[in-house]
This record gives C-alpha cells, structure tokens and sequence, in this order.
C-alpha cells in the first residue's frame, strides 16, 4: 500500500502529483520526452512504480496534466498583470512582458518543443492549452481595433507573427539592459501590429534609466553565462 503524505487522501493526491510534476520537469531539462518511462518518472518523484498509475494511466497523460497546471498557473498571472489595466497599448506592453519571463513559467528547458515529441492526438491536445494564452492576445487585439489604436487585421497572423517574434529570446541578467531590451522589443512588437510611433516610442539609447546604452552590443548574446535565456512556450513553438 503506497506510503501517505498527506492529512488527507485528497490532500495525498495533490502532492503526488505535483511530486511527479517537478520530476518530469525536472528529468526534462536533459533528456528527451520520448526517452522518458513512467518508471524513470516515477523513481525521480520518489513514488512506487505501481502507485504512479493510480494517477496517470501513462507519460502523455501526465504531460498533458502537467501543461494544464502550468498554463492555468501562468494565464492566471497574466491575468493578474492585466487587470485593472483599460489601455489596450499597455496591456499589450504587459502581454510582451510577461511572454518574455515565461520561461520562468514553465519551469522547462529553454528550446523545448514537446509538440514534437508525442503522438498526434496529445499534440493537439497540448495546441488547445496554447489557446488559452493566445485567446487572452486576441481580446486585447479586438480591443485595441474597436478603439482605432491598433488598424484592422488578420487576428490569427498577428497573434502567429507576436508570439513568434517573442520566442527562444535571451535577457541580459544587468537590470537596465534588460528592461532597455524589453523596451524594444515591445516598440516593435507594437509597430508591427501597427501602431503609432507615438503609441511605440523607441527607449533613448543615450540615457536610459541613467545609463548610455551601447547600440552595437547585441543583447541577445549570452557570453561567459551573462545572459539568461528565456524559453518561449513549449507549447507554442510550432503554433
């Protein structure tokens, strides 16, 4: 009979699986989705080989529940950030904001795209969870049009063209340069949907929180460890 780490069965349950969350989290960050077995899983988790079929009846299943959990924690945060927000140009500077440090979110590793590492029906599965996130996008773009801020245009090819524009990029760990890169990056994420230059002004590189900024240096480099990567969701890469 499998061990009790709960008050509660409900209460066992829980941490059960989050104990095999963070395993698989964990194991993925260096090996390959298909090179995982249940048992590998379950060892890294410190559960019973049989017991973590109580819970899941295999890896996909657990994968998907893992994904559900994760996308439900950061779309919860995103919501967060946005609300109180009613300027669609700012919601959309929070929306590149918070896509950049999903990384974070996800706790998996940079480059991951699990869409590529599980059978057809999961892939489309894990795409229904990427809709989540991409819905949130596609109401403040609706509210950015209805409000002329932002000219008409093919929602499904803007949230495409934003979401791959964010993905796999690195942050410089020094604080100024990375809020200067983030800058940038939502001046243009905002110009290409069209907005005013007005709307999207490009940071002043000669002082910048207090600070010249070197235009030739590329941001985006990770030299000695000085950058840290930031992963673009695993689920979104191939969308």
């Amino acid at each position: 009979m499998p061990r009790i780490i709960g008050e509660t069965l409900e209460e066992h349950r829980k941490k059960t699986r989050q104990q095999l969350f963070d395993a698989l989290s964990l194991l993925l960050q260096t090996s390959t989705f298909e090179s995982l077995t249940m048992a590998k899983i379950a060892q890294e988790a410190g559960v019973g080989r049989t017991a973590v079929y109580n819970h899941f009846q295999d890896k996909e299943a657990l994968l998907l529940a893992f994904i559900a959990y994760e996308t439900g924690q950061y779309s919860v945060r995103l919501n967060r950030a946005l609300s109180g927000v009613s300027s669609p140009i700012k919601m959309l500077r929070i929306y590149v904001r918070e896509q950049l440090a999903l990384g974070s979110s996800y706790h998996l590793a940079p480059g991951l795209d699990l869409r590529r590492q599980v059978s057809n029906e999961t892939s489309s599965e894990l795409r229904l969870h990427a809709q989540i996130v991409e819905n949130i996008l596609r109401q403040i773009l609706r509210k950015a049009i209805n409000e002329g801020t932002l000219p008409p245009q093919n929602l499904p090819i803007a949230i495409s063209m934003v979401n791959a524009s964010l993905a796999g990029r690195s942050l410089p760990k020094d604080p100024i340069q990375r809020e200067y890169l983030i800058h940038c990056i939502q001046a243009y994420v905002l110009r290409s949907l069209g907005a005013s230059h007005t709307l999207a002004p490009l940071p002043n590189a000669k002082r910048f929180l207090g600070r010249r900024i070197d235009l030739d240096e590329n941001p985006f480099s990770s030299r000695g460890g000085e950058g840290m990567v930031v992963s673009a969701c695993p689920i979104h890469r191939a969308s």
